[in-house]
């Protein structure tokens, strides 16, 4: 595969297996389905793999950057051809029945071909800034871009929704390699299947919908995955937490759980995973500046497993205080500028106000298909994750389009997804019986 992505295959393929979304979930279901030998077609929406753990500044369980383990992952792709890749893509429909499914898939152009060397000669006369996503609009990027360093595929894409095309095509003449075409057009790539993943993934929850979290009002209200770039070394502030409005370190910040989640208004489940983000952040923020203090606000702190004790020794720092209660307000002080956190003190019985640098959202996570669907016949609980078993066993969840979940569980969600999913295509493609030599006495 060299990094690229897959051609439009020729012809129809019934053997193999279809993973939908390519985080680490579907990269993982990928991986494990091809090296047992299984014709892989993965998926995914946007211009190069990785989904928000390619975002993390650290992630559990060895609390390393993420680099540590997409590195891994990508060459096991590069050096395995069975494994065909289609980024900027969408699946339109998946039809048929366990060991014989048909997908339409529908490939939106990227605007650059096989040619590109990331060279990153193309984007330096490109006119046009946008919000840069990978960091959730806190930077910038031009309208031709990297998704990020260590993007796979490593080859630039253009996004059309601000690209001037022929108005402009500074990007064309600026290529050595003639790898910039502008008017490549949509595909649309027909695969039969025995089996599919759905490796769809999480969204934040919309923290602008939280009313009394002022997020939007006041630009020192960031969420837990903003903060999650800013503590990257990546990031738009490599690595330092500073406040958006003023660019000064934080010396206090406030991190408050269950952001819209487990609210009948917003997320009526747990996100099982927030407080244990909220630790870490928390322990990253220390660990940059020592003086600084950490607020924690919750209902109830969940870290289960193996995670207690890392929660506890957290926790047991000087410079992590806890109040367990409900945030009711978020101000900001007309004389200082700093933000004041009103919350429910159930321990001392009062209503407790306390001024911080910086306030961090503990959103939960929303399944990414609240947005979209694939139109299968799968089921849907009531919090829009995948239920499997509408089909008759043929299309399986991994990872967070099942349940939220940390990314050492998906990545076991997503080969045990894998397994089963091979299972599918062994029992619609039955093994000949094997040829038994009796011994003549």
């Amino acid at each position: 595969m060299s990094g690229r992505d897959a051609d439009p295959l020729g012809g129809a393929v019934s053997d193999g297996i279809l993973v939908v979304g390519g985080g680490i979930a579907g990269i993982t279901a990928a991986l494990e389905a091809a090296e047992a030998g299984v014709q892989v077609y993965l998926v995914e929406k946007s211009a190069h793999l990785g989904g928000r753990v390619a975002q993390l500044a650290r992630y559990f369980p060895k609390l390393c950057p993420p680099t540590c383990g997409l590195e891994i992952n990508y060459r096991r792709l590069r050096e395995n051809r069975d494994v065909h890749v289609f980024t900027t893509a969408e699946v339109e429909e998946i039809r048929g029945e366990p060991g014989h499914y048909e997908a339409t898939i529908r490939r939106h152009p990227r605007y650059v071909n096989d040619r590109c060397t990331a060279c990153g000669a193309c984007s330096a006369p490109c006119p046009v800034e946008r919000p840069n996503p990978f960091d959730y609009g806190m930077s910038t990027t031009k309208t031709i871009s990297l998704g990020h360093e260590m993007a796979f595929p490593m080859k630039y894409s253009i996004d059309a929704s601000t690209c001037l095309f022929d108005d402009c095509a500074k990007c064309v003449d600026a290529c050595p390699y003639g790898a910039v075409d502008l008017h490549m057009e949509e595909e649309r790539i027909q695969l039969e299947v025995g089996a599919v993943v759905v490796a769809t993934g999480w969204q934040p929850y919309d923290a602008g919908a939280i009313a009394n979290l002022a997020f939007g009002h006041y630009p020192d209200v960031v969420t837990n995955v903003m903060l999650e770039r800013m503590l990257a070394e990546n990031g738009p502030t490599a690595g330092q937490v500073l406040r958006p409005s003023d660019g000064t370190p934080v010396r206090s910040a406030a991190f408050v759980q269950c952001a819209g989640s487990r609210d009948r208004l917003h997320l009526g489940y747990c996100s099982s995973i927030c407080c244990l983000a909220s630790l870490k952040e928390a322990s990253l923020l220390l660990e940059r500046n020592p003086e600084a203090t950490a607020h924690v606000f919750f209902i109830d702190l969940r870290t289960p497993g193996t995670y207690e004790a890392f929660a506890t020794k957290v926790l047991a720092h000087p410079n992590v205080r806890t109040t367990k209660g409900k945030v009711a307000d978020i101000l900001q002080d007309p004389d200082s500028g700093q933000l004041v956190v009103v919350a429910d003190d159930m321990v001392a019985g009062a209503m407790r106000r306390l001024p911080v640098d910086l306030v961090v959202l503990a959103s939960g996570m929303e399944p990414s298909l609240t947005q979209g669907r694939p139109a299968a016949e799968v089921a849907y609980d009531p919090d829009g994750f995948v239920a499997e078993g509408a089909d008759g066993g043929g299309i399986f969840a991994a990872g967070c389009a099942r349940a939220p979940v940390d990314v050492a569980t998906a990545t076991l969600d997503a080969t045990a997804a894998a397994m089963r999913a091979i299972r599918v295509l062994r029992q619609a493609t039955p093994l000949p019986a094997p040829t038994v030599t009796v011994p003549v006495p």
